[in-house]
């Protein structure tokens, strides 16, 4: 059944259940996990120190460290969530591409080079670097796992919701169901990318992913546009002629009351400002010999990751004005690439995307729980668990037991949360990113009199105020497209993302809680602590005394 009949449907408020051939789709989704398995084998042998495991022997480029950490970042929301949202309201939909993409300014101007400077492999190693190891190590940790989490939950559920459409594998009354087994594949494959190819093998498959997803999406919006005459105007005024919303203007999501309105100021300070404290991306500032080559990677990430959002705009006008009306709504926005890559090339280009599609997932989980993995094994077991020194190879070893456990955990969440609307989990990944660890880092990395206590009061107090202001706000309870529906209301902040409120209470709380350790310290803990704030200055400006700084060895 071709879109245009499907159209003509009563149904037409709901995607097609299927489209084109789920063999075609999962054999050119099979064909890369083939070769990605051949070359994390390859590559696994050197994976025995955990500098190999948790950071590739710093042995990247930064061109290549680049294309890597822009796999990491494009998840599926990226390629099919913004997409959608563009098709489905426009202008609004696209605001989410410009957060994501000057979220990276942050990370450059402010964390890269300095981070590179003075950590080893986690967010844990700078946190502790003038502070008192145990406490400190554990709250990034803490934060780390909790972050890492939920944006495994949020992938591994939206895996379900493409097979749906992809591979026609429908979700059934039970829990585990055709669905949950598909789950369960991504998530066992993803296992043996982590246990056996660690970050090196683990930065191949995000370079591959990358290299495909910015080639299909590259076809995709050279097809649209060739169809108008390369007139992106042209694209523009379809899209807006074929829907009854009006996509050219402002305010279809975010200005329908000042509540939306300020709704979005929140998750746009979210999305700015998490990404520079996301653990998975940081964790890759440490796979480059050096500060600079930190700093080409993310210059070529943002590039890359600067044109793919080009690309989402045409694609989302592009499905707005090719797919029939009345198929994309807010609750199959998701599907609006395929469905794009459907009407243009048939089966053919569907599987292809469909491929994709499953490829981004299965490289964004991999990076995650390479992440989990290591802030565990390095940051809880070695420094806490073992003081520092911990036996010749147990590390690693920690850690890879620790991956598997991470895994089986995304799978079973995915599986229970698979059906559910799990937007939230991705907005309390990015709320609790910029809560809990920029604030931290950079009052750590800028500001001298910051101390353990101050850290503990930040990192915690964020986490936790997020938690509590999500679980308590409509996206959980009391809305249409609340977790638990209109029938069960037990909201009381208004706002979806808590960014708004949450960032600036976590920055705040690092203040006082400064302060407040101050006040307990003897004049010996200040001299140390000034010593050591000045020490981590020079090195992380220069580079002196890097455990990994080539130029210093």
């Amino acid at each position: 059944m071709t879109l245009s009949a499907f159209a003509a449907l009563p149904t037409q408020a709901q995607a097609p259940k299927q489209l084109g051939s789920p063999l075609l789709n999962i054999g050119i989704f099979l064909v890369f996990v083939v070769i990605t398995l051949l070359i994390v084998y390859r590559v696994s042998r050197s994976a025995t120190t955990a500098s190999d495991y948790y950071a590739a022997g710093s042995s990247f480029t930064g061109p290549q460290n680049g294309i890597a950490i822009s796999g990491d970042y494009l998840s599926a929301a990226s390629f099919l969530g913004i997409a959608g949202a563009i098709a489905v309201n426009g202008y609004d939909g696209f605001l989410y591409s410009i957060g994501f993409l000057v979220a990276w300014l942050t990370a450059l101007l402010l964390v890269a080079e300095l981070l590179r400077n003075v950590g080893r492999f986690t967010m844990g190693d700078v946190l502790s670097f003038r502070m008192r190891q145990r406490p400190v190590r554990a709250a990034a940790a803490v934060s780390t796992l909790v972050v890492s989490f939920f944006y495994l939950l949020a992938q591994m559920a939206g895996a379900g919701a493409l097979i749906s459409l992809l591979l026609g594998v429908q979700k059934g009354s039970s829990i585990f169901d055709g669905q949950s087994l598909v789950i369960l594949l991504v998530g066992l494959v993803m296992i043996f990318y982590v246990l056996y190819g660690g970050m090196r093998g683990t930065t191949w498959v995000q370079i591959i992913k990358a290299t495909l997803l910015v080639i299909g999406a590259a076809v995709i919006t050279v097809w649209v546009l060739g169809l108008f005459s390369f007139n992106p105007s042209s694209v523009f005024g379809a899209a807006d002629t074929n829907v009854t919303t009006n996509l050219l203007n402002a305010g279809n999501e975010y200005g329908k009351s000042i509540t939306s309105k300020i709704d979005f100021i929140s998750l746009a300070v979210a999305l700015v400002l998490g990404t520079a404290g996301l653990p998975h991306v940081l964790m890759r500032f440490y796979t480059v010999p050096t500060a600079q080559e930190a700093r080409r990677s993310v210059n070529w990430a943002i590039w890359i990751i600067g044109v793919f959002y080009l690309f989402t705009l045409v694609i989302g006008y592009g499905a707005a004005a090719l797919v029939p009306a009345g198929i994309l709504t807010s609750k199959t926005d998701n599907d609006a690439a395929p469905l794009l890559a459907f009407e243009l090339g048939g089966t053919v280009l569907l599987g292809l995307i469909s491929a994709i599609a499953f490829a981004t997932i299965l490289a964004v989980v991999a990076g995650l729980t390479i992440t989990a993995a290591a802030s565990f094994a390095h940051d809880v077991y070695a420094s806490v668990m073992k003081e520092g020194r911990p036996e010749p190879g147990s590390e690693v070893r920690v850690a890879r037991r620790t991956a598997l456990v991470v895994g089986i955990f995304a799978v079973l969440g995915g599986i229970l949360a698979n059906g559910q609307n799990v937007a939230f989990l991705v907005a309390l990944a990015f709320a609790v990113a910029a809560s809990a660890n920029l604030p931290t880092l950079l009052y750590s990395l800028f500001w001298r009199r910051f101390n353990t206590t101050g850290a503990l009061w930040s990192i915690y107090g964020g986490l936790g105020l997020c938690l509590v202001l999500i679980i308590f706000s409509p996206v959980v309870s009391g809305a249409q497209t609340s977790i638990f529906g209109e029938g069960v209301d037990f909201a009381w902040f208004p706002l979806s993302n808590p960014g708004i409120v949450s960032i600036p209470i976590s920055f705040l709380l690092g203040v006082v809680g400064s302060f407040v350790g101050e006040s307990q310290m003897s004049a010996e803990e200040k001299a140390e602590a000034a010593r050591k704030a000045a020490e981590m200055e020079v090195r992380s400006m220069t580079g002196a005394g890097s455990s990994a700084s080539s130029a210093f060895h």
